[in-house]
């Protein structure tokens, strides 16, 4: 149950807009509003505390340094990142007005304003990495004032109006933690109304994890086990934690590393870890000079510095492929682009529905559009996008529900026999039958619904079971 663009969903919520459309009046207007949503690319939104490492995170995807890791006022404020060209900047104030921004000579943007006026920017640039996603770079959480947290609460839980109904409504979110989430994180989380189908963790600064380069243990290593213990705490909240060095990435991704520093790093071969760091903090002879080792630990840190010495000696490229498989940004990516997207189509699908729903209560055809309306939440084919809508209102209301762990086998299962949590060998009767055993617990439940949202999830898990039993039947 995983569409993407060409598949079921997508074409039947294609052809709904169509009709609608084709009622005529103001109604073609709404569904190119509408088809702008079904179109474009689902909206990951990147968040986590201030120095957490989103911004260099949102680099190392990108492929380009944009993404302001050290200014506060740049940092201080939204920033969306599409696929377009020519690249270009825009600023959207809390009033809604769209101003173009002029790019620095990096390519960064200029605030013409101060960041309490500003709704967010939008940054337009050609990227392979931004074909099938959008990316929302966000302040941090807990910050060190007062309206970089409130920014960040504005665009994706508060809904300015403005910011929801423009760039700044995310389909998913990846949420940067340190060592372990704090309270206010896992506060936060819960408020962003995601689900964990629509939810990565990252560990981030992975290279320092532990004890750091210089510990007894691998702190790549370590982060990843500490991933797994985290993924199963926030069980309820995030769908996997992956470990990522973000410096490693983003400097592995960007450009950054040249013949020259490969041959700097390379030349601090022969002492131990200890040694080199006691020799660079006592200022003692070194083949290289101070500002060069200055920079090295800026691209790859103490944990490059110590173990990209002997790698760096086969050349910048070598070292590159290095980093690029030391920061674990390959996984991140591939989850990314393709399960988390998958659902984030379905969360962006869910919406659609909303927006066709809202049309159905107030426009004067709402007879004709309640009938669109009723055939897509009957169409078997938009199971998925229901599935995942019940999840996420049950998480709101009811999380630890005995329900939600159904919802997510059928959300999850590639195979029908995977969403019953059977054997993928088992013959389509045992399918078939145990389909038709959960329907019986389901409309048994039914009798003693304990809010409205736990009915729901019970009607779409009932026609759930029942589309599974008829297709074995």
């Amino acid at each position: 149950m995983h569409p993407t663009v060409g598949d079921p969903v997508h074409a039947r919520l294609e052809a709904a807009l169509h009709a609608l459309a084709n009622l005529g009046g103001d109604l073609p207007s709404h569904a190119s509003r509408i088809g702008q949503i079904l179109f474009s690319p689902p909206r990951i939104v990147v968040v986590g505390r201030l120095k957490a490492g989103k911004s260099t995170l949102v680099n190392a995807l990108i492929g380009a340094p944009l993404a302001e890791t050290a200014a506060l006022e740049a940092t201080n404020v939204v920033t969306v990142y599409s696929d377009g060209s020519p690249s270009r900047a825009e600023l959207v104030r809390l009033d809604g007005t769209v101003t173009p921004q002029p790019l620095t000579f990096t390519g960064g943007v200029d605030l013409v304003c101060p960041p309490t006026e500003i709704a967010y920017v939008q940054r337009h640039l050609p990227s392979q990495a931004l074909r099938d996603i959008t990316l929302i770079d966000t302040p941090g959480l807990a910050t060190l004032t007062v309206d970089n947290a409130a920014t960040t609460r504005r665009a994706l839980i508060d809904g300015f109006e403005q910011t929801r109904s423009a760039s700044v409504d995310a389909d998913a979110a990846v949420f940067l933690f340190d060592s372990a989430p704090r309270a206010d994180e896992v506060e936060f989380l819960h408020q962003l109304g995601f689900t964990p189908l629509t939810t990565l963790g990252v560990l981030s600064r992975a290279d320092g994890f532990g004890e750091g380069a210089l510990g007894a243990r691998d702190p790549l290593a370590h982060s990843a086990d500490h991933a797994g213990v985290l993924a199963s705490q926030l069980t309820g909240l995030v769908g996997s934690v992956v470990p990522v060095a973000g410096l490693l990435a983003e400097s592995s991704h960007t450009g950054r590393i040249t013949e020259a520093d490969a041959r700097a790093l390379a030349a601090l071969a022969g002492p131990g870890p200890v040694e080199l760091f006691d020799i660079i903090d006592v200022g003692d002879p070194m083949p290289v000079d101070p500002a060069t080792v200055g920079r090295l630990v800026d691209l790859v840190g103490e944990y490059g510095l110590v173990h990209g010495r002997a790698v760096a000696a086969r050349g910048a490229h070598a070292l590159n492929e290095w980093l690029v498989a030391r920061s674990g940004i390959a996984v991140l990516r591939d989850l990314l682009h393709s399960s988390l997207r998958e659902y984030a189509v379905l969360q962006r699908a869910a919406r659609i529905l909303r927006e066709i729903d809202a049309l159905a209560y107030g426009h004067p055809a709402r007879e004709a559009i309640r009938s669109i309306a009723y055939g897509l939440e009957n169409d078997p084919g938009l199971m998925p996008v229901l599935l995942l809508r019940s999840l996420r209102s049950l998480l709101r209301s009811d999380p630890v529900s005995p329900l939600v762990p159904e919802l997510v086998d059928l959300l999850r299962g590639r195979s029908f026999a995977e969403r019953l949590r059977l054997p993928a060998s088992v013959p389509p009767a045992v399918v078939r039958d145990t389909a038709a055993a959960r329907l019986t617990v389901v409309q048994q439940r039914t009798a003693g619904v304990s809010s409205a949202a736990e009915d729901a999830a019970l009607t779409v898990l009932a026609r759930a079971y029942t589309t599974i039993w008829r297709t074995h039947a």
